[in-house]
């Protein structure tokens, strides 16, 4: 990288809570938070905010008449912003923000539709609250921004492509400042019912439901969670930040399969590489895996990870297994995961797998996301 990328704040708005105390606690604890729900005439596992934070979502609803119309996507994305900038610092407004989804308003867009299958009509707002675009436009009007707000979906790597697009402002010279990250509701009974379609999703209400990166498993065990993680980025050494970016890589698998990856996860071996390649491999300390609990997405990126570090591999963990897996945004709160753990001097692993390798320091740690069609990215973020 031409300078590194200092990463000032992270915040997140999910299962595991709002503060960093709250999601170090959480994670601290070998206990998941997946639980069994009701969607309509049916139940699902899912890992849902708690009634405290749905209870902040529905306050921050009332509290414009703007803001009655949004979805649950857009108000994640505002409350875990809103936190973001404050623990930065940052008091003028000329920061880009860049906030993406992977399925946008999902709620309300069922909502609206539902609306006009039983009258043939739609609500008036209809069209600009259910456009993927509005998050970020939502977020920069909350924080009254005057730099470039932009918004994408790129399925489950959107989060991370997010913080590609703030790099290459930043090292442009384009921006000083990115707010960047992703923000998904999709705990909605027709995500869901796409999800079990796939033949991908749990069914068994266990100790641990999800059995993301256990490659003994023989049935498929992905399970859906919500929440928001945003980051704000700066350019160059800053007396605040809590780590940097030191690599990035990307790349995108040959399709075979509209939703896969090849078998040893070639776009991960490819976005891994390129990510790494000014760090010798014994010097990365820890993975946070993409890992979404099923059977070939696990096997996969743990061969692509045997691929690029042979025999010597970093401690290997994932997140999925106890907040589900939040789409686009979830290569963030990886993000956030593997700050904690380099804050804290402490791994993190995941509680039925026996970790090898163990460190005696966490200084670089690598992400991956991948997302459907092998749209890869990897990030090494270092602690100086």
């Amino acid at each position: 990288m031409k300078t590194p990328i200092a990463i000032t704040s992270i915040a997140s708005f999910s299962p595991l809570g709002k503060t960093a105390d709250e999601v170090w606690k959480e994670y601290l604890s070998p206990k998941t938070l997946i639980v069994e729900q009701k969607f309509g005439d049916t139940t699902a596992l899912v890992a849902p905010l708690s009634s405290a934070l749905i209870a902040e979502v529905q306050a921050l609803r009332n509290s414009d008449a703007k803001y009655k119309s949004l979805d649950n996507s857009v108000l994640y994305a505002i409350l875990a912003s809103r936190e973001a900038i404050k623990s930065a610092g940052w008091k003028d407004a000329t920061f880009g923000v860049n906030i993406g989804s992977s399925r946008g308003a999902t709620q309300l867009f069922e909502k609206h539709h539902q609306e006009f299958l039983a009258s043939g009509k739609v609500a008036t707002l209809t069209s600009p609250t259910t456009t993927l675009g509005n998050i970020s436009t939502w977020v920069a009007h909350d924080l009254k921004s005057e730099g470039p707000e932009l918004s994408h979906s790129i399925t489950c790597s959107t989060a991370l492509h997010a913080l590609l697009n703030g790099i290459a402002w930043l090292q442009a010279g384009m921006a000083e400042k990115f707010l960047v990250g992703g923000s998904e509701a999709p705990l909605t009974a027709f995500t869901i019912a796409q999800m079990q379609a796939l033949k991908i999703y749990a069914k068994e209400t266990t100790e641990f439901p999800c059995r993301a990166l256990d490659l003994t498993k023989t049935k498929n065990t992905m399970v859906l969670g919500e929440g928001a993680a945003m980051a704000c980025l700066e350019l160059g050494p800053q007396k605040n930040a809590l780590a940097y970016v030191t690599g990035f890589g990307y790349a995108t698998d040959d399709l075979q399969h509209s939703i896969s990856i090849t078998d040893e996860a070639e776009c991960f071996q490819k976005s891994m590489k390129m990510a790494l390649q000014n760090i010798p491999l014994e010097e990365v300390d820890a993975i946070v895996m993409h890992a979404p609990g099923t059977i070939k997405g696990d096997q996969s990126e743990y061969k692509a990870i045997q691929k690029v570090f042979g025999k010597n591999l970093p401690m290997l963990t994932t997140n999925k297994w106890k907040i589900g897996h939040t789409f686009g945004a979830s290569g963030m709160l990886n993000m956030e995961l593997a700050i904690l753990m380099m804050q804290q001097q402490q791994f993190i692993g995941v509680p039925f797998i026996t970790e090898q390798n163990p460190r005696k320091e966490i200084r670089n740690v690598l992400l991956n996301a991948v997302g459907f069609g092998g749209n890869a990215v990897s990030i090494l973020l270092s602690s100086s």
